[in-house]
């Protein structure tokens, strides 16, 4: 198999899923239907279209109902001196990124699971920046360039002010060089640490000699009470104007120093322009995307047969280090699509949660007019996600999330810790109480989806009950990745809706008595039981489930 050569088979239900998941935080079954019989090109291209729609969304509001400023955006007011409200902003833009994830417009995009990539790359984290407006900036910063240029990403991440507060970058001077960027720069964010063979890529030379370059940069009223701006300035007289010599690692390089006020941007895009150069950075990067979307296994032929074309494609003349195109070939090729990467990958607290959201078309609420609403949903996505090790723009090191870096990979989202609380969680999916609407809970729309199956659902009498088969297959329907065997059917009708004491046709009888006064809560009791122990039952195999 030509690994990187384009999926030709026209995508059926599986494979459409497959890429939804993949691409997406999970998708809606909406979604999934408009993209079975589409090639696998032709549906990339409508991911990555679709990111023009969700390029400027509403700004996140103030959600505190109580309030006189409910409802209204809070990014352009002066900073308050209040630390609690300043923390309450953070989370409100959390929550409305996390809105973005879950949100169903039929324009499935790239967008956001882009964007988490690259926030797990160049990683910045609330709780050492503690100014809302500087984790607001360094978002908008990575959804606008998520699909861009490398070269201008790590640009302007190296002197975004979040950077800068958080890698110490605003105490470095000519005199005392901060080497922590200049170390993360390398390591973390463009070459790497080693190669796939164990080699090192840079020395501590090529450290000092990166922080002298970034020398002179500073953010601007971080935490000042009253302003409304923030800023990144750059000070010549701060910045080390001495030429760097670079180690053979990069072939003996040399920025040259400049001095006045331009020298900051000059000797960044070339610092940056070396970092590029060296064979490994555009293999580091397309080996942490093939992590992300296709396989947490790198082998020996993937390295060859993946990875070092792809970086080849990557860094050369044509594409010159744009993602976008990156992401197409990835996302649209033989290797994406082959069965041994299909359920190649444990769900994170994201896929687990926001994609059930997504998968049962719970309701997201508008953030502009149901914004207490909103709240609620997303701050229980969040806090579900938080309680699963997945603290979304506060990772726990500057290496990101462990999963995503660790050994194991993916592996570490489920531990002994971890394990019941995914359980809790879903099982508050099927039943909860939490309101997504006044007067709605949410959860699963049990009635609606077997209304669906049922012909001619009010002719009790002259169209038979749709059976456990029926019901099992509906909720089956594109959940897991991989098909579940039909012993492994029997023991979910049986033991989990029929509870081993009843026939399935009881089933059919309950279905109908319901059917027949669908108004009659009482009837609808035994119905809502079996169905929601099944679903909760399917959904905790769904957490041992590989996507």
């Amino acid at each position: 198999m030509a690994f990187l050569d384009t999926y030709n088979t026209p995508l059926n239900a599986s494979a459409a899923a497959h890429l939804l998941r993949r691409a997406t935080f999970g998708p809606t079954r909406a979604e999934i239907e408009s993209f079975t019989g589409k090639t696998a090109i032709q549906a990339v291209d409508i991911l990555i279209s679709n990111v023009s729609y969700r390029a400027s969304p509403p700004p996140p509001v103030e959600m505190n109902a109580s309030r006189s400023d409910a409802g209204l955006p809070f990014l352009n007011n002066p900073l308050t001196a209040n630390p609690v409200l300043n923390y309450d902003y953070s989370n409100y833009i959390k929550f409305w990124w996390i809105g973005l994830m879950a949100e169903q417009n039929g324009r499935p995009s790239v967008l956001e699971k882009l964007t988490a990539f690259w926030q797990n790359h160049f990683v910045v984290i609330y709780s050492a920046v503690q100014d809302y407006r500087f984790i607001d900036r360094y978002l908008r910063l990575l959804r606008s360039n998520a699909l861009g240029n490398f070269r201008e990403l790590a640009t302007a991440v190296s002197k975004d002010p979040a950077m800068l507060i958080f890698q110490n970058g605003n105490e470095s001077t000519k005199e005392h060089p901060n080497e922590n960027y200049a170390r993360e720069l390398q390591e973390i964010f463009t070459v790497g640490q080693k190669d796939f063979y164990g080699n090192h890529n840079y020395t501590e030379q090529d450290v000092k000699a990166a922080a002298q370059v970034l020398t002179g940069w500073q953010a601007k009223n971080l935490r000042k009470a009253g302003t409304t701006q923030i800023e990144t300035v750059f000070t010549p007289d701060r910045h080390d104007s001495s030429d760097k010599t670079f180690s053979s690692k990069y072939s003996n390089a040399v920025v040259t120093g400049r001095s006045g006020s331009m020298a900051g941007d000059e000797e960044l895009a070339d610092l940056i322009a070396m970092l590029l150069g060296h064979p490994e950075c555009p293999k580091f990067i397309c080996r942490k995307l093939y992590r992300w979307y296709v396989n947490p296994n790198v082998t020996q032929e993937i390295e060859d047969g993946v990875i070092v074309p792809l970086a080849s494609f990557f860094a050369s003349a044509s594409n010159n280090f744009e993602i976008g195109p990156v992401i197409k070939k990835l996302l649209s090729s033989n290797v994406f699509f082959d069965t041994s990467n299909v359920g190649a990958i444990i769900k994170s607290p994201a896929e687990l949660m926001i994609g059930t959201v997504r998968f049962f078309d719970v309701p997201v609420p508008d953030l502009t007019t149901q914004y207490v609403y909103f709240e609620k949903l997303t701050r229980f996505l969040n806090d579900s996600m938080k309680l699963l090790q997945l603290e979304l723009l506060d990772q726990p090191t500057v290496f990101g999330s462990p999963a995503y870096f660790q050994t194991g990979y993916s592996k570490n989202w489920i531990n002994e810790t971890t394990i019941g609380i995914r359980g809790k969680r879903t099982d508050t999916l099927v039943a909860s109480n939490v309101e997504v609407k006044a007067g709605e809970l949410m959860g699963v729309d049990i009635f609606g989806r077997l209304k669906k199956i049922q012909p001619n659902f009010s002719d009790v009498a002259g169209t038979p009950a749709i059976t456990c088969e029926q019901v099992l297959d509906e909720f089956l329907r594109n959940l897991f990745a991989v098909d579940i065997s039909q012993s492994q059917k029997d023991f979910l009708i049986d033991s989990i809706m029929m509870m081993n004491s009843s026939p399935r046709s009881t089933w059919m009888k309950e279905w109908d008595y319901y059917r027949s006064a669908p108004n009659d809560t009482s009837k609808q009791a035994a119905i809502i039981w079996r169905c929601r122990a099944l679903l909760r039952f399917m959904l905790r195999m769904a957490e041992y489930q590989i996507f």
